[in-house]
């Protein structure tokens, strides 16, 4: 019998009711003690501003879920080398660096609870650390030696650039499909996510079969990820999230529950979308509209409907892999990254 997501909220093998990062954390504990070594290490610079803020944001409390898959799908393949220790560093120093430079595009104030780097140190000293660590990673990716981890890795890095691009071109317009949604999310989220796993069975020095098994845990398990970020912003609040509630709305950004909404809304409703999306509907009380549109349309319950369906994919693309502790971690994390908006 194949694994699958279970019902959120629901029973769950062993008595556990909520799935959680914990069998994972468990699992990857000593090697991210080590990861956390290296990324203490080569955060380091003699420009102290370059330490200090790269440790507001690298401290601030994430969940180092990327390189833990990359410790993960290292222990499902039974590695037992040092190799990945570095690259799940240079992971995080990639997604960090994305980070930075995010929050300055974004404008954003807030960061997992807390002041983004850009409201305490300004636009350009984010920018310019979010270099640095983008080079702290290339650096860690030619140390590694292999060509075959550097393309993964800056390939990875290139796609998630072009993400971004993709999505602020997107901005404030209502003809956004929910194809190039998705393109847009596979590039800017789930690339990264696809690179950390593929890169262990690299190392673990598998086979092709092996390597697009983990990509397409990674990606799919990305792409839900994302999916359920997009929808926390229409049923959540900042300290559940990590950011001011109706982020998106703001932003003017086309996600998915607002791509079905509107393509689901009658004329009032489409006609206070497209104020929303120009920008000129920004109040409390316009967001609180437009939580309702999306609850009303039952916009958000698809979006975690399609949520639900990448994981399943994340899960079925470890089908080939032995049972034990890591398998059944890497399950788990996917059920916890679909579980997160309840």
């Amino acid at each position: 019998m194949s694994a699958t997501v279970h019902q959120l909220g629901g029973h769950r093998p062993g008595g556990k009711t909520q799935p959680s990062l914990d069998p994972m954390l468990a699992l990857v504990a000593h090697d991210l003690n080590l990861v956390n070594a290296v990324i203490l290490d080569r955060m380091q610079s003699d420009i102290p501003l370059i330490p200090e803020l790269a440790g507001h944001l690298i401290a601030g409390g994430g969940k180092r879920m990327r390189p833990m898959l990359t410790l993960a799908s290292a222990q499902l393949l039974g590695y037992s080398g040092t190799r990945h220790h570095r690259l799940a560093a240079c992971v995080e120093f990639i997604h960090t660096a994305t980070l930075l430079h995010d929050d300055v595009v974004d404008s954003s104030d807030l960061r997992r609870g807390r002041r983004t780097a850009n409201i305490i140190w300004g636009n350009p000293a984010s920018v310019l650390v979010g270099d640095f660590l983008f080079s702290r990673s290339f650096e860690l990716m030619v140390e590694d030696g292999s060509l075959k981890v550097l393309k993964i890795l800056s390939n990875a890095s290139a796609v998630i650039a072009e993400g971004e691009v993709n999505q602020l071109t997107a901005v404030r317009r209502l003809d956004i499909s929910e194809e190039r949604y998705l393109d847009i999310i596979g590039a800017k989220t789930a690339a990264l996510f696809a690179a950390a796993c593929r890169i262990a069975a690299v190392v673990a020095e598998r086979g092709e079969g092996d390597e697009a098994a983990l990509d397409a845990y990674g990606r799919n398990l990305g792409i839900a990820f994302q999916l359920v970020d997009d929808a926390i912003d229409y049923v959540s609040d900042a300290n559940t999230m990590g950011k001011d509630a109706g982020d998106d709305f703001r932003e003017g950004k086309m996600t998915l529950p607002v791509i079905l909404a509107y393509a689901r809304g009658d004329e009032a409703a489409r006609a206070f979308w497209k104020d929303a999306i120009a920008g000129r509907r920004v109040t409390d009380e316009d967001f609180a509209e437009a939580i309702r549109l999306v609850q009303s349309s039952r916009a958000v319950d698809d979006t975690l409907a399609r949520a639900r369906h990448y994981g399943q994919r994340a899960i079925d693309a470890l089908g080939g892999f032995a049972s034990g502790a890591a398998k059944d971690a890497m399950v788990e994390a996917v059920e916890f990254a679909v579980a997160r908006a309840f």
